[in-house]
């Protein structure tokens, strides 16, 4: 015999206990319920990794990494401030940006919007806008035209072609402060729609592009910008960089990072990852815990052949390690079995769940309201090794108490009672 005793013994053991009614039920239920748990949180952990990475594909290819925002005064001489933070580790491109809060107006419709003042070229370096542009041309924003969100042109009602106008708050002649004129009269200019961006969620809503060049004119700032963004090669460290960065510039600015305005996003997800793995984890632990219901139940049925194995000199190592492979089969068999379901779920989740939307003609994710409008996914082999290992190790930890109590059955006492 190759196999060691304890080995053979277990693996009888879970042979013979087959269709023996409620023993049978509990085991198998202790083995479907850790399988669906390892499924279940191999799934959800693989969605949250799908929305971190359309966290940082998506939302924050527009929402600048980085944000210096002049305190006291316009930022002068762009041109090199741009060069300066471009020689920075981690910066990837800088750009200047231009901020404007106004209206749009079409006819008796009104919206309300953020209007960035952008250098075409620059801006592309800083931000994926392109990618999203659905109608229209990002190169067409010159002179007086506007680049504007889909939302913004659906309460309008315009289109790529169409003239609106612009009504902006009337700035003062003080091109050092930026202050606003009291009771001044706002300005309007007519405004030709040259792209239409489709982002999803309320970017769409509220933000528009003009070119810089008639930013600094609307603004009175000459040369100078409100402010300059940057991109940076991880935007996880965002806060660190721009936080370091902002520390060594010899300007007043405001530092401002994506975690101030879309932090809750993240924020959301991590929270999510956490209770979800928690919630999964329990769900694995009572159906592990299974087992110890039907290892007791083993261990009462064989009394006899645990009396018998004793007294031919059997140790109780080897008792115990034979009970600890009965229940660790049903670990390793719902583990095993929850993983390669869980792995085949997540990598096809996203079509799985475009099917049941189309199905019942609904929608899970509303773009208006998230920032995608479908369930990504992302597989992760580290969550899925963690997951089968917590599985396993839980399950072991259920086996060790009904198996230590099988190595105290006395065989004199079984076996007299037998006599």
């Amino acid at each position: 015999m190759f196999k060691p005793l304890s080995v053979f013994i277990g693996l009888r053991y879970v042979r013979s206990r087959h269709g023996k009614g409620f023993a049978s039920f509990i085991s198998a239920s202790s083995t479907i319920g850790i399988g669906l748990g390892v499924m279940v949180l191999i799934l959800v952990l693989s969605a949250m990794n799908g929305f971190e990475r359309e966290l940082t594909k998506r939302l924050l290819s527009l929402v600048p990494h980085g944000e210096y925002i002049a305190v006291t005064k316009p930022i002068d001489n762009w041109p090199a401030r741009v060069a300066e933070l471009e020689q920075f580790e981690h910066v990837t491109a800088a750009a200047p940006v231009i901020k404007m809060g106004g209206l749009l107006q079409k006819g008796e419709q009104l919206k309300a919007l953020e209007v960035r003042a952008v250098d075409i070229d620059l801006e592309t370096k800083v931000s994926s806008i392109t990618d999203f542009i659905s109608s229209g041309s990002w190169q067409q924003l010159r002179g007086h035209s506007l680049v504007i969100g889909a939302g913004i042109a659906k309460k309008l009602q315009v289109k790529v072609g169409d003239s609106v106008q612009l009504i902006l708050p009337r700035m003062g002649n003080n091109n050092e402060t930026g202050k606003t004129q009291p009771f001044a009269a706002p300005k309007k200019r007519n405004m030709n729609i040259v792209a239409i961006f489709d982002f999803g969620g309320s970017i769409d809503e509220t933000l528009a592009y003009m070119p810089l060049a008639l930013g600094s004119e609307i603004a009175n700032l000459g040369n100078n910008v409100h402010g300059l963004r940057i991109s940076v090669d991880d935007v996880f460290q965002a806060p660190a960089i721009v936080r370091d960065i902002g520390q060594q510039l010899d300007i007043y600015v405001y530092m401002n990072d994506w975690t101030r305005t879309q932090g809750h996003v993240f924020n959301d997800i991590q929270l999510v990852r956490t209770v979800m793995f928690v919630v999964m984890l329990l769900v694995i632990a009572v159906a592990s815990f299974n087992i110890v219901s039907s290892l007791f139940m083993a261990v009462n049925d064989k009394k006899g052949d645990i009396a018998i194995l004793k007294t031919m000199g059997a140790k109780p190592k080897t008792i115990m390690l034979s009970f600890v492979y009965q229940g660790l089969v049903n670990g390793i068999l719902g583990a095993i079995s929850g993983a390669l379901l869980g792995i085949y779920l997540s990598l096809n989740l996203t079509e799985i769940m475009r099917s049941i939307e189309s199905v019942f003609n609904t929608k899970f994710l509303s773009a208006d309201i998230y920032f995608i409008d479908f369930l990504p996914t992302e597989l992760d082999s580290r969550d899925v090794i963690f997951t089968v290992l917590s599985a396993l190790i839980l399950s072991l930890l259920a086996t060790l108490y009904p198996a230590w109590r099988a190595t105290k059955i006395e065989p004199a006492q079984v076996l007299g009672q037998g006599g």
